[in-house]
């Protein structure tokens, strides 16, 4: 997901701009990084490479369950980026969520109330270790607004 074009491709993965061609003329990527970057997503497994046509070398690109996944949050992200940087006639794309229009948000698996800032609190999970590149949670100061819940 780090790599700049990563959410654009599996956006377009996800609307069904599934060939090499179409993702080309849709996003105006270069030839040469597309296929680096759907090089990456296949080997790290959020898409796979199906052939399609009469020919051996013409692919389609199909997400798979770990891309799939993303999907919801990037549709939070296209919410986020409607509601703060809305373009002139509103936004580009709408959602429906078992046929009603829904603005995608990010949720508690527990209790399905929306997560914000200041009701999401990070804690130490079990593979919590001191390596670089990894704040200790247990070491930092909780964000402003958070309520306290550490042990």
């Amino acid at each position: 997901m780090g790599q700049w074009w990563t959410p654009l491709i599996l956006r377009d993965l996800y609307l069904g701009v599934d060939t090499f061609d179409e993702l080309v003329a849709d996003l105006g990527i270069s030839r040469s990084l597309l296929t680096r970057r759907l090089t990456d997503l296949v080997d790290d497994g959020l898409v796979r490479r199906e052939v399609y046509g009469d020919r051996d070398d013409r692919y389609r690109y199909l997400l798979e369950p770990q891309g799939r996944d993303l999907i919801p949050i990037l549709a939070a992200l296209a919410a986020w980026g409607d509601r703060w940087q809305t373009p002139a006639g509103g936004p580009p794309l709408l959602f429906e969520h078992d046929g009603h229009e829904c603005v995608p948000t990010v949720g508690c698996s527990t209790c399905s109330e929306p997560v914000t800032v200041e009701t999401l609190v990070p804690v130490p999970g079990p593979g919590a270790r001191a390596a670089r590149g990894t704040a200790v949670v247990a070491s930092r100061p909780l964000p402003d607004g958070a309520i306290a819940r550490r042990s």
